[in-house]
């Protein structure tokens, strides 16, 4: 059955409809700016933290859901906010998200209590949400073709580029409602670049949701792309557990003040697009993915264990932090490119992208909840024991995958 009606132009018809002959690179940079001015929104948590948690009193499990918010809204939204791509045009989707990111940005600021922090921050995981999944739409839609995985790469890494910026300029402003304020001007700034530079796309694709149903239905009953959602979430549970406290734990072990536990974040953070181009590298090589995968996810476990565990001085802990952050840009890059690959059916590739998002948005509600409730409970060593286990599920599912991936090893797909 057709989820989406192929007759249509819109976000589905992509690969077909409205792509230039060659490609406007402003375009590409604006649209990936969107993308970092949206991740921004994460990042800023992570880094103010320690500020809310001096203002409010509450402790790290709670203050958790600042940062995991977002994902809550991931788990339900992507197909819906996908068919609205669909309905009214990548662009105009794209634009909304921003507007909805600088809204929830600006209101927060001026909230007085952890409620209404939170209220905000729902609208702000709903534009994340719009951008997220419009954003990848409209570059299919503008690149030209030799130019997509170019483009695709590049937009792969503006979850890292966000949360590093984030982290690197956070510390310069004063208290959290400035870096609020801050990520909501960012925001209009990235709508305004799309708004003067992007072509509006061609919307009212008629959609079944019956149809719709019935392919993400056969989606979950596909071995693949199952591992790798399941795969996906383990590797963000792994990444958002560390990378979220990692400034709180700079700031414990080091002694450092926030600027500095900022700065030496957003570097390790940073480093995780490094991870992700030189995956890029390795997978036109025909190198074994299932084999890639459960390296990188054994680098991290191990990393972990020299962040968390005080067996290192403070500078080696930050440096494991950085070999973390770099060996987990593996994972992504090589996911994305294998979800579209194996897809049961051509026409499935969206819906098999759809759930490997589910699980990476399912990995980031977890990590920061959960490991911040192990830090309160257990301590530093709690969360490298839990990240260790993490790491062993993910090799463990990447080794699974071989099956799978053994076609596109052989043909270098």
């Amino acid at each position: 059955m057709r989820g989406i009606e192929e007759t249509a132009g819109g976000a589905a018809g992509t690969n077909r409809i409205g792509a230039s002959p060659t490609t406007d690179w402003w375009l590409v940079a604006f649209v990936v700016t969107a993308g970092i001015a949206a991740s921004l929104q994460i990042g800023k948590a992570a880094i103010a933290i320690p500020l809310l948690q001096a203002e409010t009193g509450y402790d790290l499990a709670v203050l958790g859901w600042v940062s995991s918010i977002f994902a809550v809204l991931g788990l339900f939204g992507g197909v819906p906010v996908g068919a609205l791509a669909t309905r009214f045009g990548d662009r105009r989707i794209l634009l909304l998200g921003l507007a909805l990111l600088a809204f929830g940005s600006a209101l927060g600021a001026g909230t007085s209590g952890f409620a209404p922090l939170l209220a905000c921050r729902l609208i702000e995981g709903t534009g994340f949400l719009m951008v997220s999944v419009s954003g990848p739409a409209l570059l299919r839609r503008c690149v030209a073709e030799r130019d997509r995985e170019i483009a695709m790469a590049l937009w792969s890494c503006f979850m890292p580029a966000g949360m590093a910026l984030a982290m690197l300029l956070g510390p310069l402003f004063g208290n959290w409602r400035a870096i609020w304020l801050a990520g909501a001007a960012f925001a209009l700034l990235a709508a305004m670049a799309v708004l003067l530079r992007v072509p509006a796309g061609v919307g009212g694709a008629k959609i079944s949701w019956r149809g719709l149903a019935a392919d993400a239905g056969s989606m979950f009953l596909a071995r693949g792309p199952v591992l790798l959602a399941l795969c996906f979430a383990l590797y963000a549970m792994m990444f958002f557990a560390v990378l979220s406290f990692l400034p709180v734990l700079l700031i414990e072990r080091m002694g450092s003040s926030l600027a500095l536990a900022g700065l030496l974040s957003g570097l390790a953070t940073a480093s995780n697009i490094l991870g992700n181009l030189l995956a890029g590298v390795l997978l036109r090589r025909r190198v074994n993915r299932a084999l890639l995968l459960a390296a990188a996810s054994g680098a991290m476990g191990l990393a972990a264990l020299f962040v968390f565990l005080p067996l290192l001085p403070a500078a080696g802990a930050f440096l494991c932090g950085v070999l973390f952050a770099m060996a987990g840009g593996f994972i992504p890059a090589t996911l994305l490119s294998t979800a579209a690959a194996i897809a049961p059916r051509p026409k499935l590739v969206p819906t098999a992208i759809g759930l490997l998002m589910q699980g990476s948005n399912l990995g980031q509600v977890l990590g920061p909840a959960v490991v911040g409730l192990v830090i309160s409970g257990i301590g530093w060593s709690g969360a490298a024991g839990l990240v260790a286990i993490l790491a062993l599920l993910a090799m463990a599912t990447s080794l699974a995958l071989r099956r799978d991936v053994a076609r596109l090893t052989r043909a270098g797909g």
